[in-house]
C-alpha cells in the first residue's frame, strides 16, 4: 500500500509468493535459495506452458519480496538469524531472470483485424440484434449492448477496461469538428496507469473514418440501454443486475461474437480492436504524434507495435516513393 499499488495487484503479487512458498516445501523464505527459484520457474515453462510475460511478473514479485527482506531498514536478516541461524538472500539474479528486452513481450500471435474481419465482426453483431428482435428472443438488447461496445472500442481505439468504464458525461463536442455534435471527443478517464500511479486521463477525438459510430451510439443511448433496469446511473454500458458491465462479462460476450463470426484466429481478441484503429490511422495518413497521444502511450516505440499495415498499403506507399524519386531524375536525352 505504502508503494501505491492498486488492491488488485498486491494481491496478485501475494499469491505468487504464496505459490512459490509452497512450492519450495521448506520453513520460510530463510531458506529459499536461488536453485528452488530456477527448479519453479522450469516447472512453469516446461509442464504448464506460461507466456513469457507472466513469468516476468513472477519473477519480479519474487525480486521485489527479497528486496523487502534483505532491507536492513526492516531488520529481518537480523531477525532469521536470531531465529533460525540462517537469513534469506536475493534468490532473483541477474544469473536466473529473464529479461524485459523490449516493449512487446506478449504473445507474437497477437495482430489487427483486418478490413474483412472487421466488417464481419461487425455484420455478425447487428444479424444477432436483427434476429433476437425478430423471433422476440430475450436478449435483444444484450445483444445491442455486445455490438455498441464492439464499435466503440474499434471507432476511438479503447481497452477493454476504458470502454467498460464510460459514463454518458464522457463525450463532449470539438469546437473545430461540430459536424461530430456531441461526439466530437471521448474523455477516456480510467486509462492503463502506469506503475504506482493512478489512472491515466485522455481524451480521444473523433476521427471522419469511424465517425459513422455516432449513431450507433445514439440509438444505444435512446433504444437500447434504457431497456436495462440499472440504466439510472451514469454508466453508458449498465447490465440487469449491476450499474456497470464487468470485465468478466464483456470478454465472454465477445468472444461468443467473435465465434459466431467464425473469428476463431488465437491472435484476434477485443485487444485486437485497438491494433485495428491505430492501423486505420497510420493507413490515413495521421501524423504518428497524433497517433500516439489518441492512444495513450507514453513511447512511440510502443504505437509501432500495434500497426499492422496491409500490403496493400505498403504498395502504395513505394509506388508513392518512386513517383516522387522519378520526379528528381534528369531528363534522358537520345543518343544516336
Amino acid at each position: 500500500m505504502a508503494r501505491n499499488l492498486s488492491a488488485g495487484t498486491i494481491s496478485a503479487q501475494v499469491a505468487t509468493i504464496r505459490r512459490f512458498q509452497d512450492f519450495c516445501e521448506v520453513d520460510g523464505p530463510w531458506a529459499w535459495t536461488p536453485v528452488m527459484a530456477d527448479d519453479w520457474i522450469t516447472e512453469l515453462r516446461g509442464i504448464h506452458r506460461l507466456a513469457h510475460s507472466t513469468i516476468l511478473s513472477y519473477q519480479g514479485a519474487l525480486r521485489h519480496f527479497m528486496d523487502y527482506l534483505l532491507d536492513p531498514a526492516y531488520e529481518w536478516p537480523q531477525q532469521c538469524q536470531d531465529r533460525f541461524a540462517t537469513h534469506p538472500i536475493q534468490i532473483i539474479t541477474e544469473a536466473n531472470s529473464a529479461r524485459h528486452a523490449h516493449e512487446g513481450p506478449g504473445d507474437p500471435r497477437k495482430r489487427a483485424h483486418s478490413t474483412d474481419e472487421l466488417q464481419d465482426l461487425c455484420d455478425t453483431a447487428d444479424g444477432q440484434v436483427t434476429h433476437r428482435y425478430e423471433v422476440g428472443a430475450k436478449g435483444a438488447m444484450v445483444a445491442l449492448r455486445t455490438a455498441t461496445i464492439t464499435k466503440v472500442a474499434y471507432a476511438w481505439g479503447l481497452r477493454r477496461g476504458e470502454v467498460r468504464m464510460l459514463d454518458l458525461t464522457d463525450f463532449g463536442p470539438n469546437p473545430r469538428a461540430r459536424q461530430f455534435g456531441q461526439f466530437g471527443v471521448c474523455y477516456v478517464r480510467y486509462g492503463k496507469p502506469g506503475k504506482g500511479s493512478p489512472a491515466k486521463r485522455r481524451g480521444v477525438l473523433t476521427v471522419p473514418e469511424t465517425a459513422w459510430v455516432i449513431d450507433c451510439l445514439e440509438q444505444w443511448i435512446d433504444q437500447g440501454r434504457t431497456g436495462f433496469d440499472r440504466a439510472a446511473g451514469t454508466a453508458l454500458f449498465p447490465t440487469e443486475r449491476s450499474d456497470r458491465i464487468s470485465n468478466g462479462a464483456l470478454s465472454h460476450s465477445f468472444a461468443e461474437l467473435c465465434d459466431t463470426a467464425g473469428l476463431t484466429d488465437p491472435g484476434l481478441d477485443f485487444h485486437s480492436l485497438r491494433r485495428s484503429y491505430v492501423t486505420l490511422l497510420v493507413e490515413s495518413g495521421y501524423d504518428t504524434r497524433f497517433i500516439q497521444e489518441q492512444v495513450g502511450h507514453e513511447y512511440a516505440s510502443t504505437t509501432s507495435l500495434y500497426t499492422f499495415v496491409s500490403p496493400d498499403y505498403r504498395s502504395r506507399v513505394v509506388a508513392a516513393a518512386l513517383r516522387a524519386a522519378a520526379g528528381h531524375l534528369p531528363e534522358r536525352t537520345n543518343r544516336t
